[in-house]
């Protein structure tokens, strides 16, 4: 049961330790692409937990210093998987803000009167046409 939680627990490090890199790189579509493999690596892993946890035996010796450090070393790739997510999540924020604000049409700006204040709204222009 042990080894089964322990090598979900390394395909897990595997697919975020890949993701990670990715996102490190910056190179967001290959991390979309590895986003399934994430997470059907942390639901094999949920599972294996849930399986281990019914079990109810404790591992100890090797087997309990290995999952020891699966478990810190899980919880650095995800803590760095979350830093690098809403790095990812911003930059993009970013990157559409500024394609947003291209599209947009261009403020008028006639430009500033004499001591910053801005110079008087002109009508637009008008034209009309009489018949007598």
């Amino acid at each position: 049961m042990m080894d089964t939680l322990i090598l979900a627990g390394q395909r897990l490090a595997e697919a975020l330790r890949a993701e990670n890199e990715a996102l490190a790189a910056l190179d967001l579509s290959r991390a979309a692409n590895l986003a399934n493999g994430k997470i059907a690596a942390s639901d094999a892993f949920a599972a294996a937990y849930a399986a281990q946890a019914k079990h109810g035996a404790a591992p100890d010796g090797p087997v309990r210093e290995a999952a020891a450090i699966l478990a810190r070393r899980l919880e650095e790739l995800g803590r760095e998987n979350r830093r690098l997510l809403e790095k990812a999540v911003a930059l993009q924020s970013r990157v559409i803000e500024t394609i947003a604000g291209a599209a947009l049409p261009k403020a008028n700006v006639q430009g500033y009167a004499p001591a910053g204040r801005m110079p008087p709204a002109r009508p637009p222009a008008l034209a009309l046409s009489a018949r007598a």
